[in-house]
C-alpha cells in the first residue's frame, strides 16, 4: 500500500519537475528564432544552434529518481529557470563567436596616377640650338658666323693677291739681276708696275736729278737719297700686301671671348630655367647649357683658323719683303756701279 500511494505522488512531483524543465527549454526555443534571424548576417552560425539545443533536456532529468515533499515542489521552478538560463547563455553566444569569421571590406580600387605630360622635345642639332637660343646667345653666334666668314674671303683673297705679288717680284727681281745699269734695267722692265720695277724707275730718276751736282758734292747724297726711296717702297709694299689681315689677328683674338660671353649667357639661362621649373631635371638644364658650349664651340671656329691663317700670311709677307729687299739691293748696287764709272770716266760709251 505504500508503494502504491507514494507511486501518484512521485508522478505528480516528476510531472511538476518536467513541466518546470521544458518550461526554460519553450522559452529558449521561442528565442531562438531571433538568433537566427540575426546569424544569417554573420556567417553560418545558426544551424549549429539548432542543434545543440535540444540535446540539453536529455541530460537534466538524471538527478530526479528521489522522489522529493511536496513542499519543495514550488521551488524547483525557482531553480530551473536559472539553469535554463545559464545554459543558452554558455552555449547558443558562444557558437557565433567560434564560427563567424568577419571579412574586412574590400579596399576601393584606387585611380592610378596619370603619367606625367611629356616635357618639350628639344631639338639639340647645331639649328635647333640656335632657335632655341636666347637672343643675345644668337647675336653672339651670328657674329662669330660672321667672323668665320670674314677669315675664309681673307683667306681666298690675300691668297690670290700674294701668289699674284710674288710671281710679279719674282720677274722684275729677275730682269734687275740681269741688267748691268740703271738705264738697262728701266728699259728691261718696260711698264712694270710692280715695287721691284718702281725701285728701279725711282733711283734713275733720281741720279738724272742730281747729275748736275755730282761733280762739286759727291755721289753720297745720291745714294742715300736712293736708300730712302728703296726703303720706303719696301715698307709701303709690305704694308699694302699685309692689309687685311689685321682682321684675321683680331678674330684670333677676341673670337673665343665673344663665344666665352655667349657661353656665360648661355648657363645664366640655363641657371634661371631650373629656378623657375624648380627642378635639376637634366631635361631642363641640358638644352641652356648646350646654347652655351654651342656659342663657346662656334667662338673657337672662328678664332683658331683665324690664327692659323694670320701666322700664314705673316710668315708668307716676310718671305715676299726679304726677295723684294733683295731687289732693292740689286737697284742700289747698279746705282754704286754707275756713279764710279762716270767719277773714272770709264763708261766705255754706256749712257747713264
Amino acid at each position: 500500500m505504500a508503494r502504491l500511494s507514494l507511486s501518484p505522488l512521485a508522478l505528480a512531483v516528476a510531472g511538476v519537475v518536467s513541466l518546470s524543465l521544458l518550461s526554460p527549454v519553450a522559452a529558449q526555443q521561442s528565442d531562438a528564432p531571433q538568433v537566427f534571424d540575426s546569424a544569417p548576417a554573420l556567417g553560418q552560425p545558426a544551424p549549429e544552434a539548432t542543434e545543440t539545443a535540444p540535446a540539453l533536456p536529455a541530460e537534466v532529468p538524471t538527478p530526479t529518481p528521489e522522489p522529493a515533499p511536496p513542499p519543495a515542489a514550488p521551488d524547483a521552478p525557482a531553480t530551473a529557470p536559472e539553469a535554463a538560463e545559464e545554459i543558452p547563455a554558455e552555449t547558443a553566444p558562444a557558437t557565433p563567436m567560434e564560427t563567424t569569421v568577419e571579412q574586412p571590406p574590400l579596399p576601393a580600387p584606387q585611380a592610378l596616377p596619370e603619367a606625367p605630360a611629356a616635357g618639350p622635345v628639344h631639338d639639340l642639332s647645331a639649328w635647333g640650338m640656335y632657335q632655341a637660343a636666347h637672343p643675345v646667345v644668337k647675336a653672339v653666334m651670328i657674329l662669330l658666323v660672321l667672323a668665320s666668314f670674314v677669315t675664309w674671303t681673307v683667306l681666298l683673297f690675300k691668297a690670290i693677291e700674294l701668289r699674284i705679288a710674288r710671281s710679279r717680284l719674282n720677274r722684275s727681281a729677275g730682269r734687275i739681276r740681269e741688267a748691268v745699269t740703271l738705264q738697262a734695267a728701266a728699259e728691261s722692265l718696260g711698264k712694270r708696275r710692280d715695287p721691284a720695277a718702281f725701285m728701279a724707275f725711282a733711283a734713275l730718276e733720281e741720279f738724272r736729278a742730281s747729275e748736275a751736282a755730282l761733280d762739286g758734292a759727291g755721289p753720297e747724297g745720291v745714294k742715300e737719297r736712293v736708300r730712302s726711296i728703296v726703303e720706303r717702297v719696301e715698307v709701303q709694299a709690305g704694308e699694302r700686301l699685309r692689309r687685311g689681315i689685321g682682321l684675321l689677328a683680331t678674330i684670333g683674338s677676341v673670337g673665343p671671348f665673344v663665344g666665352l660671353f655667349g657661353t656665360v649667357w648661355g648657363i645664366m639661362n640655363a641657371f634661371i630655367g631650373i629656378a623657375e621649373s624648380q627642378t635639376t631635371n637634366l631635361a631642363v638644364v641640358a638644352p641652356g647649357i648646350a646654347e652655351a658650349l654651342l656659342a663657346t664651340a662656334m667662338g673657337l671656329v672662328a678664332a683658331i683658323p683665324a690664327v692659323v691663317i694670320y701666322n700664314h700670311f705673316v710668315r708668307s709677307i716676310a718671305g715676299w719683303k726679304v726677295s723684294l729687299a733683295d731687289a732693292g739691293a740689286g737697284v742700289e748696287r747698279m746705282l754704286s756701279r754707275d756713279l764710279d764709272y762716270r767719277r773714272a770716266g770709264q763708261l766705255s760709251g754706256r749712257e747713264v
